[in-house]
């Protein structure tokens, strides 16, 4: 029961983060490890409820028509297979290393998502249609392999690349990270439920508090929202540093 009570409000909160400023997974992977779960277990397990709170969020994109569908293919697929190698990659790292690399990616990860953005996008002169389609793929792909090894930050880095390399306007690109997202979310669920990796009464659990978080962070306007929201990942990241270090 404690486990429950440490990772559900904070997958609520993961969702809720999400849904406004994105890089939800700084709250809720490490919610999951300050709980005592076995880092494979952990990652496994926040896939689920963070793929369901995603399922959530596109689907809302998708009925208020922010999905451009023609780049839809190529990125899902690119999406897909990075995600499985990422996964297998996750799974074949021993419990140690992978904590190590945790303590190197989490402030990398952290710098990247929480600095600030400028998200316009200025289509420079000869970036044609399949142009974008092509960096978009290649984009898809390579952080898939990071979304399906680690996860945080995902859907942020999407929509850096596709507004900022792939020139997609944002309007269109917000609703295309969110499918990309949803099946790189999807491919390396499957792979670490076949790996038996995933605890299922804590993580379905927590898939209902995701949504809510999701649902509810979805239909609120709040001002100053990521001056409020970047101090809790931040503290939230310092944390996990302490608790993963002083356990290698």
């Amino acid at each position: 029961m404690g486990i429950y009570l440490i990772v559900c409000p904070l997958v609520f909160l993961a969702g809720f983060v999400d849904s406004i400023a994105g890089g939800g997974g700084l709250i809720s992977l490490p919610a999951y490890m300050f709980a005592g779960i076995p880092v494979h277990n952990a990652i496994a397990t926040n896939k689920l409820s963070s793929s369901t709170g995603t399922v959530v969020s596109t689907a809302r994109l998708i009925k208020n028509k922010k999905v451009d569908w023609g780049f839809v293919p190529g990125t899902v697929i690119g999406a897909l297979i990075g995600s499985v190698a990422g996964a297998n990659l996750a799974l074949i790292i021993s419990d140690h290393i992978l904590k190590m690399v945790l303590v190197v990616i989490l402030p990398i990860v952290a710098f990247c998502v929480l600095r600030d953005k400028n998200m316009d996008v200025e289509v420079p002169v000869g970036m044609t249609k399949n142009k974008q389609y092509l960096i978009a793929i290649v984009c898809s792909l390579v952080i898939g392999c990071y979304d399906g090894f680690y996860g945080p930050g995902t859907g942020t880095f999407l929509l850096l690349v596709f507004t900022k390399l792939a020139k997609i306007p944002l309007e269109k690109a917000t609703g295309n990270v969110k499918i990309v997202n949803l099946s790189s979310n999807i491919s390396a669920l499957i792979t670490f439920i076949l790996a038996g990796k995933i605890l299922w009464g804590l993580g379905l659990a927590a898939s209902c508090f995701s949504i809510a978080g999701h649902y509810v962070g979805a239909g609120m306007v709040v001002n100053n929202g990521v001056k409020v929201i970047k101090p809790i990942i931040l503290i939230v990241l310092v944390l996990l540093l302490v608790k993963v270090v002083s356990r290698i």
